[in-house]
């Protein structure tokens, strides 16, 4: 949802901040007064086409920034658009391309208006509206169909894999299995490395070491015979102090070490031996070790893991090449079944557009369009991953006139209701942020009530945010928006209470402090609680 929108310096709007609610927002305002310009920021942070002439009077560059919240983490939005050269987009701080904006917030956040490029214009986003309406069965039909697409991608792909370079297979199967062969041959593990080079450290120095623990040994056994003699002494004075016990203890302690490392390095004396075979038969594993080290990582554990890698692509390599003589027919009877498959999708789908169709268009005979005619048009087309299915979205706003595609025979007025219509209809997941322009186009009276009704109740599913002339629908709405123009320029603010009261009079009236305008806007807002 959008948490924040700052505009400085775009059209008429020196500097205007606002805060939109996560439910209804509207933004009210005379004709001209500059309300458009908001929108016009949204369409900048969305990644749109920048214009010079829209840089206002109050500096050489246009400022839009927003912080949108996708439920997980929240993101700062700049585009700064200057009166000479290109404009520039950032993204959480971070310089971006303008196009990048539009691709990381198109989930976000969606303009309804005569200019807009709608999503509802696409395919891919009329069968999500589509599938959202599905039934139990229907949803079991669209798993089923999804779970054949896979399969069916995957037999493609070893099908072209083995049509495309048998031989290359071949050729790799014979050197991942002669990799992890080699790698086996060694028989080695963990830590192998470490406690063979110790093992040959020792052996290499054998003679050394021997001649070093010999000398040591011969220290430590005139040592061993003085620790004796303390002990000795320490007892016989002990006997006539008991104070000195202390002293007793420690000296005895040192004497059971002394004579305890005395027998270690006796031991280590005794094992000490040249073995000029065992060193060789070393020597020549940390060879191999480190020619294995050479071609396959810098350690023994990365040696070790690329060789169980290279034994599982031995052995998927030998179950795809094994699978060529069959491929063909696994190819072709996936595509059967997705056909299948795509076309009791196709059914379900068919269910709930009419379900979608009806619910729509009383949606749109509330909202001022009762010869309005909503239809989807939905043919076989080439299997993909979201179905067998192209889908089109068709409109009239009349029956007695031929449907074409919305792009093509909607008004900016009809479009916002019909995006309004379908949301309502569909309650699928969409867009976080639905902002309507021109939405009240030739709308008036009950027309206006119920459409006013009927963006609040869309609240309830997503943020919205509406710039509107009518007081009807301005009365149903949470937070209030309204943009004054002064001279060249234009402020915004939030009204609340009285000074909503107030807007909402001028509004119905003209007449922003009429008492009577005041007590209608008061009955408009109590009608739009209640």
């Amino acid at each position: 949802m959008l948490a924040h929108l700052s505009v400085r310096n775009l059209g008429v709007l020196e500097h205007a901040t606002i805060t939109p609610i996560r439910g209804f927002t509207v933004i009210t305002g005379e004709t001209g007064a500059g309300k458009t310009m908001l929108l016009d920021a949204l369409r900048l942070l969305g990644g749109q086409k920048s214009k010079p002439s829209a840089v206002g009077p109050f500096g050489d560059e246009a400022v839009a920034e927003g912080l949108f919240d996708d439920g997980t983490e929240e993101l700062g939005v700049t585009r700064i658009v200057p009166r000479d050269g290109r404009s520039r987009a950032y993204l959480n701080g971070a310089l971006v391309a303008a196009g990048a904006l539009g691709e990381r917030l198109g989930s976000l956040i969606e303009i309804v208006g005569q200019h807009d490029q709608l999503s509802i214009t696409r395919s891919q986003t009329v069968l999500r509206l589509v599938d959202g309406m599905l039934d139990e069965s229907g949803g079991e039909a669209r798993a089923r169909y999804l779970e054949a697409w896979e399969k069916y991608r995957a037999a493609l792909d070893d099908q072209r894999r083995l049509g495309g370079d048998r031989m290359g297979l071949e050729r790799e199967l014979d050197l991942v299995r002669y990799q992890a062969g080699e790698i086996a041959a060694a028989g080695l593990e963990s830590g192998d490395d470490r406690r063979m080079e110790a093992m040959a450290s020792r052996l290499r120095h054998a003679e050394v070491m021997r001649e070093s623990l010999t000398a040591s040994l011969d220290d430590l056994e005139a040592v061993a015979d003085r620790t004796g003699l303390v002990v000795s002494s320490l007892r016989r004075v002990a006997a006539i102090d008991e104070e000195l016990e202390l002293q007793v203890s420690r000296a005895e302690g040192l004497d059971a070490e002394t004579h305890d490392l005395l027998g270690s390095v006796r031991g280590l004396v005794e094992t000490l031996a040249e073995d000029p075979e065992t060193l060789e038969h070393l020597e020549q594993r940390l060879a191999a070790l480190n020619d294995l080290k050479r071609k396959y990582g810098k350690t023994l554990e990365e040696v070790l893991e690329f060789g169980s890698s290279a034994a599982r692509r031995v052995a998927d390599l030998e179950d795809l090449i094994g699978r060529a003589a069959t491929i063909d027919d696994l190819v072709r009877d996936s595509e059967n079944k997705l056909i299948a498959l795509g076309d009791r999708l196709r059914d379900a789908r068919s269910e709930a557009i009419g379900r979608i169709e009806s619910e729509a268009s009383e949606h749109l005979a509330a909202l001022g369009l009762p010869s309005a005619s909503l239809s989807f048009a939905i043919e076989p087309a080439a299997p993909g991953p979201s179905g067998a299915d192209g889908v089109e979205l068709r409109f009239t706003s009349d029956q007695r006139l031929a449907a074409g595609a919305v792009s093509d025979v909607a008004s900016g007025g009809e479009l916002s209701r019909l995006v309004l219509a379908l949301r309502l209809a569909t309650r699928s997941p969409g867009t976080e942020t639905l902002v309507f322009d021109e939405v009240d186009a030739g709308v008036g009276g009950a027309t206006a009530l119920a459409l006013g009704r009927k963006l609040a109740d869309l609240a309830t599913e997503c943020q919205v945010l509406c710039v509107t002339h009518l007081p009807q629908v301005a009365a149903h709405a949470e937070a209030h928006y309204v943009v004054d123009r002064s001279g060249s320029g234009a402020t915004v603010r939030m009204v609340e209470g009285e000074d909503r009261l107030t807007e909402l009079s001028r509004m119905l009236a003209g007449l922003p402090e009429s008492e009577r305008g005041r007590s209608a806007a008061a009955e408009l807002l109590e009608g739009a609680r209640s």
